[in-house]
């Protein structure tokens, strides 16, 4: 028999899948166990890791912000439907956040799958669609590592998402097959060369280019060549609609600020050009509607590597290549100007003391107290343009992480896996107080895991983004909008993570360096003003 398909006596799918997620790099799991799992986890080796979470939704969300902040794709281990079911709302959240993460799921026996078994999923191929790339129940035991294999490829191919695969419990046991070879990750691709000559010839003759910067850049490792380019032909560049990531430097003198999620505030913001590259970032993306612009957009070219935002654009010449390559190919053709660069965006001032304390006075303390390589993680949707004001990301390596358009409960158990992944590097939270009841079982992994995440808890006692949208939108007595009565260092405590809470801005800068310095995972409840300005 062929040395390369022979099949060692007695090895099993579990064995066989073990050395397939070794040679992938897929060591650290994020899980929360069943009876359907029990015959993937007997036996654990010495050298993977498993993180433990007590609810799938905040499993799911750590292991999406483990995935960005290392770099590098993740498995998470859920319980047949019902787990999946927990942990769909991230799911959601990471194929719009793009991020490479591989769910694996239990299933009953298949001797048992005929008879509708308990704890069986029906169809659980269909259930997590369509917010995975690709899934998949194997047809035979022996294809296990072989589909395993074919969703590491998809969930890290641009670009890049969830996918999923169901294996049933009696499968890891049989005997397995030949070995699955491991190949090289599928690399990003350049763009057209016709098509970006025509985009250098617009950029050479345009006087007043800007660029929309969009999370694509930063997930590629392209801040650095963004810049390059930005200041080569002196664009100024904006930040896309309600962008997951820091994609350009936002203290660099180019930098614009942050487009407005609304067709007349984008049309106005981008008037000032006579060209505009949109990079990484649909064109565009909208949360509020208030009527078609007046103002025309500028000519536009959008480079993506997403098919699906290249074909549903509407205006613009598309490119489809990944961030880096595109960058790089367009660094190295268009002329350098000489032209007097664009006026610095101004900085609004420091927010005055007041008490209740305001957002905008988290924001800039933190600005103040944070180490330049922090990762800031955000869920505070009604002060997201205070923390854009008042708390600038610097960091050209993930420095701010927050969901795309995802379900709420993400940002404080994706700041638990950032911290796992880069703890090289500080990790602060800043969550308003409704978001972070959908995640606050992550605290307990924070403290299992040593996590050194500050955590801040911005408390107005309400859903302020639904009462705020919601009054904008005409709507009058809104119900289930009001909170209160929540005590998130009780509750932080419970779970033996150390908590603080401030409600006098007098021991606020005290409260937040403290949480930055410690070694562990420390909360701050900070009670602040009800009433948020304007969120758009």
């Amino acid at each position: 028999m062929d040395e390369d398909t022979a099949v060692e006596q007695g090895r099993t799918v579990r064995d066989a899948t073990r050395d397939l997620l070794r040679a992938l790099g897929l060591t650290t799991v994020f899980g929360n166990p069943g009876t359907t799992e029990v015959a993937f986890l007997t036996d654990w080796p010495d050298d993977f890791r498993y993180v433990l979470g007590l609810q799938e939704s905040a499993v799911v969300a750590m292991a999406d912000g483990y995935a960005h902040a290392a770099r590098r794709p993740v498995l998470v281990n859920l319980h047949s439907a019902g787990g999946l079911g927990h942990g769909l709302g991230h799911v959601f959240t990471a194929h719009r956040n793009r991020t490479p993460m591989i769910v694996l799921a239990g299933q009953q026996v298949r001797s048992l799958l005929p008879d509708d078994p308990f704890l069986g999923a029906t169809d659980a191929v269909d259930f997590p669609k369509p917010y995975v790339k690709w899934s998949c129940e194997p047809a035979r035991a022996q294809d296990v590592p072989a589909a395993i294999a074919r969703a590491y490829y998809m969930a890290t191919q641009a670009p890049q998402g969830p996918v999923f695969v169901s294996v049933p419990a009696d499968d890891w046991d049989a005997e397995a097959g030949p070995p699955v070879p491991v190949r090289p990750r599928v690399p990003g691709f350049a763009p057209d060369p016709r098509v970006l000559d025509e985009l250098v010839t617009a950029l050479d003759v345009a006087q007043r280019p800007g660029i929309v910067a969009g999370p694509a850049v930063d997930e590629d490792g392209a801040v650095p060549e963004l810049v390059a380019l930005a200041e080569r032909i002196g664009a100024g560049v904006w930040a896309s609609g309600v962008s997951a990531r820091c994609s350009f430097p936002e203290d660099h003198p180019l930098f614009r600020g942050f487009l407005n999620p609304e067709r007349r505030a984008t049309a106005a913001a981008l008037a000032e050009h006579d060209l505009v590259v949109v990079l990484g970032a649909p064109a565009f993306t909208y949360h509020v509607y208030r009527g078609e612009s007046d103002l025309p957009l500028p000519p536009l070219f959008l480079i993506s590597d997403d098919d699906g935002v290249l074909a549903r654009a509407r205006h613009g010449v598309g490119l489809r290549a990944t961030a880096k390559l595109a960058l790089t190919a367009l660094t190295g053709r268009v002329r350098r100007v000489d032209r007097p660069l664009p006026v610095p965006r101004p900085r609004p001032p420091r927010p005055a003391e007041t008490n209740p304390i305001s957002a905008g006075q988290v924001y800039s303390l933190l600005a103040e107290l944070v180490p330049d390589d922090a990762i800031v993680v955000e869920e505070t949707p009604s002060h997201r343009s205070l923390l854009h004001d008042h708390l600038p990301i610097t960091a050209t390596d993930t420095g701010f992480l927050t969901t795309a358009s995802g379900a709420l409960g993400y940002g404080l158990p994706a700041a638990v896996g950032a911290a796992l992944a880069r703890p090289d590097r500080k990790v602060v939270a800043v969550i308003g107080d409704g978001s972070s009841m959908y995640g606050i079982q992550a605290l307990w992994t924070a403290v299992r895991e040593r996590a050194a995440v500050a955590f801040v808890i911005l408390d107005n006692s309400r859903y302020s983004a639904v009462h705020t949208l919601g009054a904008a939108a005409g709507g009058r007595n809104l119900p289930g909008v009001d909170l209160g009565g929540l005590d998130f260092v009780a509750l932080a405590e419970g779970m033996g993570c150390a908590a603080r809470a401030v409600t006098d801005p007098a021991g606020l800068k005290d409260a937040l360096a403290d949480a930055l310095a410690a070694d562990e995972p420390r909360l701050v409840h900070v009670r602040i003003d009800p009433n948020p300005p304007a969120m758009y």
